[in-house]
């Protein structure tokens, strides 16, 4: 391969004694496995001759294998004819006999809730008072939460959701603080029936409104606020300015994280609680937490729900446009989570699991159920990874002994900027495993994060795959060397290919393509909330029977898995298409550079010409020479039709709340274009500095 430099050597070699110890070496035992190649065909296509091998085996296989614990045993493993569809929202008459609609467990009965907090908490239960939650808020303060706790708060949650009129399949928003009570609201949810909706706190008036416009819950949480780097961050009043815009809400239960709940009730709309702290209140609308959930039972049955009962509504971060409503099942996205942290991640009893992300975005919940599924421990951080110092996380981890460590590419380039000082100071010792997600690396940060952080001998579990399936379609396993960069090959029973665009595959050639899925997964999305029409639209109309999950990927000779950027994001330079990673690879690689973004922009020449912005690192200032080099430096290794025909520095990127930069926006603005939707967007203010670039 030649896209990038340094990420064809092998770095990671794990040693024989931890390979063999991982829980997926385990299975490979089990079932006579003797290779990866051979664990990949095994369970993603049926080999001849091998009865006991497919995604159907697989998926069928894996319920038993995890411990999955259905009330009733389902009656297939699935039923491709029988179309399933999401909630009163989807547009019916759409029958499909093909992987679009797949009925998973048919015949079964199931609740997430029962499996990741009630059977651990009974009282022969050896995890009964297991930490389940280990929580550190951002001035410091820790709380620890057993499975025991969490099922009493969870059930105080189930029967206020009831008494507020809650039935099954009703969706209830969560606009909350990083806070333990958001786990017991999720299992809560889940407990009644409810599709609980979250919402990354992080949003502001329109993005929230935009999200409970769509889902139309009648109960929303929030909270009064929380802290990051060191300030007040309030919630209740863009809560209140979101419901006023998007109707539907009619009970908002309120935590008190700030000091901020008014102990009593103010006037309809006005100012409430402390002099010095106060916030909105709507007295016919609005209730404590202690008011709505502390008086409650602590005690509620579990609802037995069919294995395809919708679980989660989980939208689309939106760099691609209007934010989609991801709709997931109960026995979906349990197995799915419970998989990937079982194998990818090599969950043990005595692991701390740590992944940067808010409940709002898929890999909070992916944590969560995942860890839970096995009663493990996860641990949760409430605020910024670089306050009061840049050492926070790496601070954390050494506090907490945590063992698994998960964080994006754009976090660890913004960490790694700050120096090795920092993260020398602590010990690190604890780690096992390393994960990563979010977009393509580049092989310098890559390989800061395996030695500086990892020390050189965790492997970096770096994943792919979407809010569309809660989950990975790329993920390497522990117990396999690694590559710079490299996403591994295929998760457990996920049939993925790599396709040119008459959807022919190219994937043992080593070519470019397309990332696609020959077939359905019980966590695939049963469909999108506004209706079948997007849903088969967005993902199934390039290709008959083909997924197009809109990333371009790469397997090398050597059989490891790359990704090069989003498709749709692609530079058709010369009737050549290039990931925009590829250019920005290049240009990472320089010294001065921390973060590069490359986009198309008309050209009568060529089509389509390069436009590159770049962030500096700190101390590097801008210069017509600097701009040349890098110019000459994307010339050189792409062809001087890929060099940039324009390249620009600028100290920000518009980025989405979960760190993924919004190119599209970045080629509305060069263009002088409306960027169009734009609710995701962390930093609005970067939008501005586009327009004036040095």
């Amino acid at each position: 391969m030649d896209e990038y430099e340094g990420i064809d050597e092998v770095v990671h070699e794990p040693s024989a004694a931890f390979a063999e110890s991982t829980n997926v070496a385990a299975f490979m035992r089990e079932y006579g496995i003797d290779d990866y190649e051979e664990l990949i065909a095994r369970t993603t296509s049926a080999v001849d001759g091998e009865p006991e091998s497919g995604v159907d085996w697989f998926w069928d296989e894996i319920t038993d294998y995890l411990d999955i614990d259905f009330y009733t045993e389902y009656e297939a493993v699935r039923d491709s004819a029988e179309r399933s569809s999401a909630g009163n929202r989807t547009q019916s008459g759409n029958d499909a006999d093909g992987p679009q609609f797949t009925d998973w467990y048919p015949g079964g009965e199931i609740n997430v809730a029962h499996n990741v907090v009630d059977r651990h908490a009974a009282v022969d239960s050896p995890t009964r008072n297991r930490v389940a939650l280990i929580w550190e808020g951002e001035p410091g303060d820790v709380r620890e939460i057993t499975f025991h706790e969490l099922k009493r708060q969870s059930d105080r949650v189930a029967n206020y959701l009831e008494s507020a009129g809650i039935e099954t399949g009703d969706t209830v928003g969560l606009y909350m603080p990083m806070v333990p009570e958001v786990v017991s609201i999720l299992y809560g949810c889940l407990k009644v029936g409810a599709i609980a909706m979250p919402i990354f706190s992080g949003f502001g008036t329109e993005a929230t409104a935009t999200r409970i416009a769509d889902a139309e819950p009648t109960v929303l949480f929030t909270g009064d606020g929380f802290y990051r780097r060191g300030s007040e961050v309030r919630l209740k009043a863009t809560a209140d300015a979101a419901i006023d815009e998007a109707g539907h809400v009619e009970h908002t239960v309120v935590y008190d994280r700030l000091g901020a709940t008014p102990a009593g009730d103010g006037d309809g709309g006005s100012a409430a609680g402390d002099s010095e702290n106060p916030i909105p209140w709507h007295p016919d609308r609005d209730a404590t937490w202690d008011e709505a959930i502390g008086s409650r039972s602590a005690e509620y049955e579990t609802k037995r729900l069919p294995s395809d009962q919708e679980s989660l509504l989980l939208y689309s971060s939106g760099t691609t446009g209007e934010p989609k409503g991801i709709v997931h099942t109960h026995a979906g996205v349990l197995t799915q989570c419970a998989k990937e942290i079982h194998f990818g991640f090599d969950q043990k009893p005595a692991d701390r699991f740590f992944w940067v992300s808010d409940i709002g975005w898929m890999m909070g919940p992916w944590t969560l159920i995942g860890n839970h599924a096995f009663g493990g421990t996860v641990v949760m951080y409430e605020g910024a990874p670089d306050h009061p110092e840049p050492d926070r996380f790496w601070e954390l981890i050494d506090r907490h002994a945590i063992t698994q460590f998960g964080i994006s590419p754009t976090a660890i380039r913004a960490l790694r900027k700050h120096g090795d000082t920092w993260v020398e100071g602590h010990d690190l010792s604890s780690l096992r495993i390393l994960g990563s997600t979010g977009e393509p690396w580049d092989p310098e940060s890559w390989r800061w994060f395996y030695d500086a952080v990892g020390g050189g001998d965790c492997p970096i579990i770096n994943i792919s795959g979407g809010t569309e399936i809660c989950g990975c379609f790329l993920m390497p396993m522990p117990n396999q060397p690694l590559k710079p960069c490299s996403l591994g090959g295929p998760g457990l029973g996920m049939d993925i290919d790599i396709v040119d665009e008459t959807g022919e595959s190219v994937r043992e050639a080593s070519e470019r393509g397309y990332l696609v899925a020959r077939d359905s997964c019980p966590s695939m999305t049963k469909s999108l909330w506004s209706g079948d029409e997007r849903y088969i639209e967005e993902y199934w109309s390039t290709w008959d029977d083909l997924w197009d999950h809109g990333d371009f990927a790469q397997k090398d000779g050597d059989g490891f898995w790359f990704l090069h950027g989003r498709a749709d994001d692609a530079l058709n330079v010369a009737g050549r298409k290039v990931g925009p990673a590829e250019i920005e690879g290049v240009l990472i690689d320089h010294d001065a550079v921390n973060q590069a973004a490359a986009v198309g922009v008309p050209d009568d020449t060529t089509g389509t010409a390069v436009v590159a912005y770049v962030v500096l690192e700190p101390g590097v200032e801008p210069s017509d020479d600097l701009r040349g080099e890098l110019r000459a430096l994307v010339g050189e290794e792409h062809g001087k039709p890929f060099r940039p025909r324009e390249l620009l520095f600028v100290d920000a990127f518009p980025k989405t709340q979960s760190g993924k930069i919004i190119r599209r926006a970045i080629e509305s603005v060069y263009r002088g274009e409306d960027p169009g939707d734009l609710s995701s967007m962390e930093n609005p203010e970067a939008l501005d500095e586009l327009r004036d670039p040095a």
